[in-house]
């Protein structure tokens, strides 16, 4: 395999796929104590707005943090709450501790824990967890599958080649869009079967799983999707910018989907309001 060739190989794979349930489940240790419980809430926003953080955010990720320096100390890794370390590496591991915290301190278990492993920048292995309900996403070019109370099933998106017959997501069309992402998201919820709201990373792993069919969000950071890549594209669906393009190493606006001609149908009204990443 060429050095710069970014997928894994089986060796590679029966190594990390396991490590990445690791990860999942030291993250759970840390988290599931304080959900509705006493989670430490601060507001770190100031005058930007309410941005809340929690014990659980930062002690997730320090768990996380402390098993790969422990196992992997030539890996990177890219996390919300502690920053970067050694991001130009081969390996980089970005970490989302609770995706969603909004519904954490408000006792919703649509929060997830998001790890992914990019190499050479790409995104390769990644999972989607849900510890309250026990449910890991897991996803690479291998395929993606559902490990739920013990269990594995593999996973695969659903065909909807119509918008129309679409059920489609997004966190919150009130403070994640500007004015022209507003209107470009009103026009293809217009045009869908159904739209739910709220349900943050959640959304992905559903898409992954064939029970929705599209999640279209904005102003996105690199641990927000970057777990999320592998196990959709491992389940047979497509992750694309607003433009239709790869999604870049910084997120940005962002749309999964199930099936390439639903979003193919939704990017005539996104693609109006794309921005440079």
């Amino acid at each position: 395999m060429p050095d710069n060739d970014p997928s894994l190989d089986l060796l590679e794979l029966s190594e990390l796929d396991p490590f990445l349930l690791e990860l999942n489940a030291a993250a759970a240790e840390a988290i599931l104590p304080l959900f509705r419980a006493d989670h430490g809430l601060i507001d770190k926003g100031g005058a930007k707005g309410f941005d809340p953080v929690t014990e659980a955010d930062k002690g997730a990720e320090r768990a996380i943090r402390k098993l790969i320096e422990t196992r992997y100390p030539h890996h990177g890794v890219i996390g919300e709450e502690y920053g970067e370390d050694r991001p130009d590496a081969e390996f980089v591991w970005v970490l989302d501790p609770v995706d969603g915290t909004r519904a954490f301190i408000a006792g919703l278990p649509l929060w997830t824990t998001l790890i992914g492993l990019r190499r050479h920048g790409r995104p390769v292995l990644g999972s989607i967890g849900q510890p309250f309900l026990d449910e890991i996403y897991i996803g690479s070019a291998d395929g993606s599958r559902l490990v739920w109370l013990g269990e594995e099933r593999p996973i695969q998106a659903r065909v909807c080649p119509r918008l129309s017959d679409a059920i489609i997501a997004t966190t919150d069309p009130e403070t994640c869009f500007d004015g022209a992402e507003a209107a470009a998201w009103s026009q293809v919820r217009a045009a869908a079967r159904l739209a739910r709201l709220g349900c943050d990373a959640y959304a992905y792993a559903m898409v992954a799983a064939g029970t929705m069919d599209m999640v279209i969000e904005a102003g996105l950071k690199a641990w927000d999707i970057d777990a999320a890549i592998p196990v959709i594209e491992g389940a047979g669906g497509v992750v694309t910018d607003w433009r239709g393009a790869p999604v870049g190493p910084n997120g940005g606006q962002v749309v999964i989907a199930g099936d390439r001609a639903c979003l193919d149908d939704a990017l005539v009204a996104l693609k109006r309001s794309a921005k440079d990443a």
